[in-house]
């Protein structure tokens, strides 16, 4: 950890407070969170996607003798898309906490050039614009379950679908910026930090 401290940033005023990966607790909490919000948004736009297309694929679950039901296939958007968005208010919350105990490692670039802070801004950026944007999405999709769309057998539209399906495209190139901060800038590895430094493994960790 004395190597670490070496590394010029206003976070080693508190370093001793702080733990491993320069958190006050021991697994960073954002990349785990960022999987619930992406898994919940995936399952919940693959959901709907099923329900649309339940007419071509009934007759492919009667032979299998699966008890699904339209209704069903679009319960389970619905429910994923509105734990998505509740969930990734607290890692956007996680992640901003996160950021601010960063000590990237200095005189380094991602594969498109950027450095750390820029890394960092751009996916706090994203990450905020991303919250809207299942927001949004939440808000739409309940719309077409309760109001506008609740007498159909297909509960979404097209259109939401297609967007939801461009939100995940966005969401891969999203996080590909925070990987880049663990895998390039070593923002909260430890052991990343101190290869960086040239410090033997075995020698510092317990």
């Amino acid at each position: 950890m004395d190597l670490l401290i070496e590394i010029a940033s206003p976070i080693n005023d508190i370093v001793d407070q702080l733990g491993a990966n320069d958190l006050p607790y021991a697994i960073p909490l954002h990349p785990n969170l960022v999987h619930f919000t992406i898994g919940l948004f995936a399952i919940g736009i693959a959901f709907d996607f099923a329900g649309a297309f339940y007419p071509l694929e009934k007759r492919v679950f009667r032979f299998l003798a699966l008890p699904v039901t339209r209704t069903g296939f679009h319960d389970v958007g619905w429910y994923n898309v509105l734990a998505c968005a509740v969930i990734t208010f607290f890692t956007v919350a996680a992640g901003f906490y996160e950021m601010l105990l960063a000590v990237p490692l200095p005189g380094i670039r991602s594969v498109i050039g950027q450095n750390a802070i820029d890394t960092m801004l751009w996916h706090a950026i994203g990450g905020v614009a991303l919250l809207l944007i299942i927001v949004a999405m939440t808000i739409w999709r309940g719309y077409q379950r309760f109001v506008w769309r609740k007498d159909l057998g297909r509960q979404v539209t097209w259109l939401y679908l297609g967007c939801g399906a461009l939100i995940l495209v966005i969401m891969g190139v999203h996080g590909s910026l925070g990987a880049w901060l663990a895998s390039e800038f070593g923002v909260h590895i430890t052991a990343d930090q101190l290869l960086a430094a040239g410090a033997d493994l075995q020698e510092v960790l317990p």
